[in-house]
């Protein structure tokens, strides 16, 4: 098959993660795959994808919320007779939309949901919404939590909305040794791995480090618009000095194996591919209780309440105090993960691909 995916850009993120991993693997099943990228900013993930060698990459340039980007992607479609084109994120979800009715009905025409919230959740665009899904043969959501949420915005539709779990190469991750308790008064390595996004949540992490002893340190690890935000934060806080701003790291696996406790304090996810490493590096996962991590972290991980430094300080606290609780909580993670592995998500759209291509 040919198939075309499109995003608005390869920034940090986790539907952004998703295209590094996952095209390469349907080109090595015996597809022609592309990816159409509105900003085509040379990012450590756009590099990534194209030192693979495997994906045809498409740069549209300009604005990714210009109707130009409408009349690109119409002729890369025309030119090239795609079987499927597969869309991400807002933009190209509507503009691939548009897109259908001026191309061939021989192209099917496939998007992802990634979130359980967006900025289009409201009343105003709820019409739209429901027009543009209908342009859509299936919607793919990454979650159960990701598909309540998309119905509730704009109702059910059994056969059209499905569920493919997201995953991540595991086996990156879980050959490294499982995590162990820090030995008392040595330092304690908290990470959290996420763009600095305001859904993200970075601050209350920062605010339960400042009612932690002196020996335990954070590394923030990601890019984005609110990372001076939080540097702020850390600062009225009094803790500058125990948290570092690591930017963009392609060394996950080498990151995760210096930390001790992994923490995801998101108001929000959709199924979070930073929570899976996280957990397939064996170490301690620590999660907001929140659409999005519950159901992937819930008997596994520790789920504290939504912005709650005092329950979060007090569960890092508990787990360096008690080494049986934190070697479980380890071992239980790295099970977990390996039910999100890459491959079972790459079979399950190719799957789906071949299906309605029948």
């Amino acid at each position: 098959m040919r198939i075309l995916h499109v995003i608005t850009s390869l920034h940090t993120g986790g539907a952004e993660r998703l295209m590094v991993d996952l095209l390469p693997r349907m080109a090595d099943q015996g597809h022609e795959v592309h990816l159409a990228i509105f900003d085509c900013t040379h990012t450590p993930f756009y590099k990534a994808l194209e030192a693979t060698d495997k994906v045809a990459i498409h740069d549209f340039g300009g604005s990714v919320y210009s109707p130009l980007q409408i009349f690109r992607l119409i002729r890369v479609i025309r030119k090239h007779h795609f079987d499927i084109v597969h869309t991400h994120n807002t933009s190209p979800q509507m503009f691939g939309a548009i897109a259908s009715i001026f191309v061939s009905k021989k192209v099917t025409f496939i998007t992802t949901e990634h979130s359980t919230e967006n900025r289009r959740r409201n009343s105003l665009w709820r019409p739209i919404d429901r027009w543009m899904y209908t342009r859509y043969s299936r919607t793919i959501c990454i979650s159960n939590e990701a598909l309540t949420a998309l119905e509730s915005h704009v109702g059910r539709h059994p056969t059209r909305n499905i569920v493919i779990q997201n995953g991540v190469d595991t086996i990156r991750f879980t050959t490294i040794p499982l995590g162990e308790i820090p030995p008392e008064n040595t330092e304690v390595h908290i990470i959290m791995i996420a763009a600095f996004r305001s859904g993200k949540n970075q601050e209350t992490l920062v605010r339960a480090l400042a009612l932690l002893p002196e020996r335990f340190r954070l590394t923030l690890v990601g890019t984005g618009e609110r990372m001076e935000y939080v540097r702020t934060i850390a600062q009225e806080a009094g803790v500058s000095g125990r948290v570092t701003f690591a930017g963009h790291r392609d060394d996950i696996p080498e990151v995760l194996k210096s930390s001790d406790i992994t923490v995801l304090s998101s108001h929000y996810e959709g199924l979070s591919l930073s929570s899976v490493e996280c957990m397939a590096a064996g170490r301690p996962f620590i999660a907001s209780d929140v659409p999005g991590l519950h159901d992937i972290v819930n008997g596994a991980g520790i789920l504290v309440p939504d912005n709650n430094a005092q329950a979060l300080a007090y569960t890092i606290t508990k787990l360096c105090n008690n080494p049986s609780f934190y070697r479980n909580t380890a071992e239980n993670c790295r099970k977990r993960a390996l039910d999100y592995d890459i491959s079972t998500m790459t079979k399950g759209y190719l799957k789906l691909y071949s299906e309605i291509k029948a």
